[in-house]
């Protein structure tokens, strides 16, 4: 029997809804969060490393649950909400305001995003998570239903790395020093797979066992036609 959920409960408010959300969420979260610089342990890293690490996790519950292919059409969703999030903040940059606002320079700050800043971010997003959902999909064949942190922590660790070279190496390569750049990608690189493992598996767990616990239940690969 298939434990795989299925999503067409006659309720517009069921578990996958839940789980989408969660993750579009998240993924804004992190594109906010990413303006702000702070520091751990001597680390310069942007805010949203402790919320991107999140939205992996709940990429790999999509995957867990529903499978690569209906996770592979999430993380597209994801990156057309991003797209639409950039298009209209940069929109509202532009438009006119009143001269005893103060805030124009702030608000230009926060979302006049570079250009090649918001590339590297979409590049990164699409290659980091679909590599991070088909890896867990991957690994799951040797491990099947048992070992969900293998699944989690080892699907992050390859995802991350793809996520954080596209992102540095687009965004910032020949506007820092090489050495810079090196240290900024391996310090971040790290300190996301540790959230995840640390904090983001945990939660995996409990999102897993929370989505799978319904007496429906739809062989794989019918659910291709819900989303």
């Amino acid at each position: 029997m298939s434990n795989r959920i299925n999503m067409d409960t006659g309720s517009p408010f069921n578990k996958f809804t839940v789980i989408t959300s969660l993750y579009i969420i998240l993924l804004i979260i992190s594109n906010l969060m990413a303006t702000k610089l702070v520091t751990f342990w001597g680390m310069v890293l942007p805010a949203a490393v402790i919320a991107y690490p999140l939205c992996f996790m709940t990429g790999d519950v999509l995957t867990e649950v529903w499978g690569y292919k209906t996770a592979k059409k999430v993380i597209w969703l994801g990156f057309f909400a991003n797209f639409l999030l950039v298009v209209w903040t940069n929109i509202g940059v532009y438009m006119p305001y009143p001269d005893f606002w103060q805030g124009q320079e702030h608000y230009k700050f926060i979302f006049n995003a570079v250009p090649r800043i918001t590339l590297a971010s979409f590049a990164g997003y699409i290659f980091g998570e679909l590599t991070n959902s088909w890896s867990l999909e991957f690994i799951k064949k040797f491990t099947g239903e048992r070992f969900l942190f293998i699944r989690t922590i080892g699907s992050s660790v390859i995802g991350q790395v793809l996520d954080t070279l596209f992102f540095f190496t687009i965004g910032f390569y020949g506007t820092v020093p090489n050495k810079v750049l090196v240290t900024m990608i391996v310090t971040q690189y790290l300190f996301k797979v540790a959230c995840e493992a640390l904090g983001g598996t945990p939660l995996a767990y409990m999102l897993v066992k929370w989505a799978k616990k319904d007496n429906s239940v739809t062989p794989p690969g019918s659910l291709s036609n819900c989303i």
